[in-house]
Parts: structure tokens; sequence; C-alpha cells
């Protein structure tokens, strides 16, 4: 059982005011930063492909001046 489902089995089990607590504490945990929107992941998915292809800017071939 992945670490998500003991947590969810757990949170589960818990009476609902305690889940409450349990929600706002998992909100402070999270940062905007960390939660990917759609066009994140479309952008990902695209990078992914373009790499496969071939269709990228080696490190060494950039002018850094």
């Amino acid at each position: 059982m992945s670490l998500a489902n003991q947590i969810n089995t757990f949170v589960e089990q818990m009476p609902e005011k305690n889940q409450a607590l349990v929600l706002e504490l998992v909100k402070t945990m999270v940062s905007p930063d960390d939660i990917l929107t759609d066009e994140d992941i479309a952008d990902i998915k695209q990078a992914r492909a373009e790499f496969s292809r071939g269709e990228y800017v080696r490190h060494e071939d950039i002018n850094w001046n």
C-alpha cells in the first residue's frame, strides 16, 4: 500500500473535526509552486517530445558572455 493510501486510510478513520485540522495542516505544507497546472503538464510533455526528437541546445553551445 502506498504512503498516500495509508494516509487516506487513517484520515478516513478520524472524526470529521480532526480531518478538518489535518486538512489545514496539509495546506500549510503545499506551496503553490508544488502544484502543476494543466499548462505546466502540457509544457513538460512538449519538452520531453522535443528532447526525444533531438531538438535541444547543448550547454556548451551557448555563449554565456
